[in-house]
């Protein structure tokens, strides 16, 4: 049962409103005044807060300034009640941080709606999404219920790719996001010289291609590439652009979502600046085994072009062979059928990355 604090200093009020929330299923909490109200709703961390402006002791705006101070109550859904004289201050509560407002007098439908409105918004923010194939499609599904329009995972279908085919090249029109629901996709870019620098290995459950639909010049920012037989799901731009701009609740968790490998490929830059190739060897295989593209002692391993991962390593590929050879002298890692990578000794290839 949902729990409901009301801190309004009429009493009338106050009592109306907690019997229509009773009948309504709530559990109902009551406060005189703005003083009692916020010491209430820190100690009840109720599941939604309506208050009154216009108060004894602290007024509305003191109440949710307050609550927005502490960490376990600035999340509190918070409905504003106004009387009609006092709409023009609305914006200063908006401003605030209120969720929505109340203007008295009001029907019990319209307090109804408005806090099974504001509850249904917060479960779906403070929902966790989980990163694998079905919390990506559940999240799509909400999102699209959430922002009334047709469900995005259904009306797209997955794609499947075969190695070394391109989903995109670097300058091409950007219109899609990319999903990988099977399958290691390589991002990289093209250096004056023709290198390659690899800027991702997009895994199971990892999103691409985002930056590309934000920049301004409306161009993929790098080529794609499927490095291992791969099924993707394209979300087009428009549906995208939904996503991002169309409320700030979806956005809020999709660009959550959708930003957790651009910390990885910011780590993969600071690295190629200041570690070792060696370290960076290290942390490249370690980084495939976590994300489930290689596996320690396993006898199939891992088959990865040699130019491939000096790309990503950022380096010369004749110095990335080395580099390994170096490895399977020392026992770390074994080569196997078709040159593959075998993880020997993962202990001693995290000493190796963290101290070189």
């Amino acid at each position: 049962m949902k729990k409901i604090l009301i801190i309004e200093d009429n009493k009338d009020v106050r009592e109306n409103m907690a019997d229509i929330l009773e009948l309504a299923k709530y559990n109902v909490n009551t406060a005189e005044d703005g003083e009692i109200g916020l010491t209430m709703a820190c100690q009840l961390k109720p599941d939604l807060i309506v208050c009154d402006i216009m108060m004894p002791k602290r007024d509305g705006y003191e109440v949710l300034m307050e609550l927005n101070k502490q960490d376990d109550t600035a999340g509190i859904p918070f409905i504003f009640l106004t009387a009609k004289t006092e709409r023009t201050e609305m914006r200063r509560g908006m401003n605030l941080g209120a969720d929505d407002y109340l203007t008295k007098p009001f029907e019990d439908h319209e307090l109804i709606d408005a806090i099974e409105c504001r509850i249904q918004k917060n479960e779906f923010l403070q929902k966790k999404v989980r990163k694998d194939v079905e919390g990506v499609h559940e999240f799509l599904k909400e999102a699209s219920d959430y922002l009334n329009i047709e469900n995005i995972s259904r009306k797209y279908r997955a794609r499947n790719y075969s190695k070394k085919e391109f989903l995109y090249m670097e300058g091409d029109a950007a219109h899609t996001l990319f999903f990988v629901q099977r399958g290691v996709i390589k991002t990289y870019k093209s250096t004056e010289s023709g290198k390659e620098l690899v800027t991702g290995l997009h895994k199971t459950g990892d999103f691409f291609g985002q930056l590309s639909l934000l920049s301004q010049g409306g161009r993929y920012l790098e080529s794609a590439e499927v490095l291992a037989e791969a099924e993707v799901f394209g979300i087009p731009k428009e549906q995208f652009t939904q996503l991002i701009f169309g409320n700030k609740e979806v956005a809020q968790k999709f660009i959550g979502l959708i930003s957790n490998n651009l910390i990885e490929v910011q780590e993969q830059l600071v690295d190629m600046a200041y570690s070792s190739v060696r370290k960076r060897v290290a942390k490249t295989l370690l980084s495939m085994q976590d994300k489930g593209m290689i596996k320690s002692g396993a006898k199939e391993g891992l088959e990865i072009p040699r130019e491939d991962l000096a790309g990503i390593v950022g380096t010369a590929t004749e110095t990335a062979i080395r580099t390994l050879t170096d490895f399977r002298e020392e026992g770390l890692i074994a080569m196997g059928k078709a040159r593959r990578i075998v993880l020997l000794n993962k202990d001693e290839l995290q000493h190796v990355a963290e101290f070189g």
